[in-house]
Order: structure tokens, then C-alpha cells, then sequence
């Protein structure tokens, strides 16, 4: 179910940029790995893991309160 919260917005910024976060890592990783660029795949990895972090952090928030 949805329930409806006061911070709609911010929700959807950390939903987009979580989103796009995760997109850009994993593009930043395949470029990384395609040009042997450690530097780029550490990047990606990073920027992946702040956007599935995110995402997570959204998801928990949403099912605060209820049993799982």
C-alpha cells in the first residue's frame, strides 16, 4: 500500500537520483573495464553503491512502522 507523506518531493529526488546514480555507475564501470581504467571501474562501483544505497534507504523509509 501507499501512504501518503508530507516530503513527496524529496522522496522522488532520492528515487531519481538513485536511480540515475546507479545507471551512471554501472555505465562508468563498463567503460572502465572496456578501457582497463581501474580508476573508472572504482568510480563506478562507488557511484553504483551510493544509488542502490539510496534506493534501499527510500524503500526503508516507505515500510517504516509496518511489520514485514
Amino acid at each position: 500500500m501507499a501512504y501518503d507523506t508530507d516530503d513527496k518531493p524529496v522522496l522522488l529526488i532520492k528515487k531519481l537520483g538513485g536511480v540515475l546514480l546507479l545507471i551512471c555507475g554501472l555505465a562508468l564501470m563498463t567503460l572502465g573495464y572496456s578501457g582497463d581504467s581501474t580508476g573508472l571501474i572504482v568510480l563506478g562501483l562507488l557511484a553504483a553503491a551510493a544509488g542502490a544505497v539510496l534506493l534501499v534507504l527510500k524503500i526503508v523509509r516507505r515500510n517504516q512502522g509496518h511489520e514485514v
